[in-house]
């Protein structure tokens, strides 16, 4: 595996995450830890929007600051996942989002990078935000977000469902 390093997006990624964005779609997979990318007809909206939320000053009402990565193989630029770090939670978070949510890119799974990208975003919580532990939730049914979330020492806590989305969704906590 290339060694990774997370980045905040910036009009030089844009080309690439509107790739990874068609890529998603074309796989009927999920763009966790995207933002708003899904929703975003227009690239250069998504990075405002995603400003907005970096921003404390700009945080959409109802919404928790939060901070958006690109994971960037070093070797040679290529975007190969996704991850927004929430820096605190709220009801919604608490239950059912937790503080930092990723995706791989779907040519890119099965090659750690999910690992890598997490195990760099928890730095950054540590670090950065200062917090001593994290939650983080994956759907019951995806094996590989819970692989990833456990070799990061996450301890499961419970299953809740969502209805607003009709999932349920395991919860694990991540002592920093």
């Amino acid at each position: 595996m290339d060694k990774l390093k997370l980045v905040i997006p910036s009009e030089e990624y844009l080309d690439q995450v509107w790739a990874y964005r068609q890529e998603c779609f074309e796989a009927d997979s999920s763009m966790d830890g995207c933002g708003p990318l899904r929703f975003n007809e227009n690239p250069k909206q998504w990075l405002a929007d995603i400003r907005n939320y970096m921003d404390p000053a700009t945080v959409p009402e109802g919404k928790v600051q939060a901070t958006q990565f690109l994971s960037v193989r070093e070797s040679d630029g290529g975007l190969v996942g996704m991850i927004q770090v929430r820096h605190t939670l709220n009801d919604y978070l608490r239950q059912f989002g937790g503080h930092i949510g990723y995706s791989a890119r779907p040519g890119e799974r099965r090659k750690g990078y999910g690992k890598e990208q997490l195990r760099l975003a928890l730095d950054f919580c540590k670090g950065t935000l200062g917090l001593d532990r994290v939650l983080i939730t994956c759907k019951t049914e995806n094996e590989a977000s819970r692989r990833t979330i456990l070799s990061a020492g996450g301890v499961y806590e419970n299953t809740l469902h969502e209805p607003g989305q009709g999932i349920d969704l395991e919860r694990y906590w991540i002592t920093l």
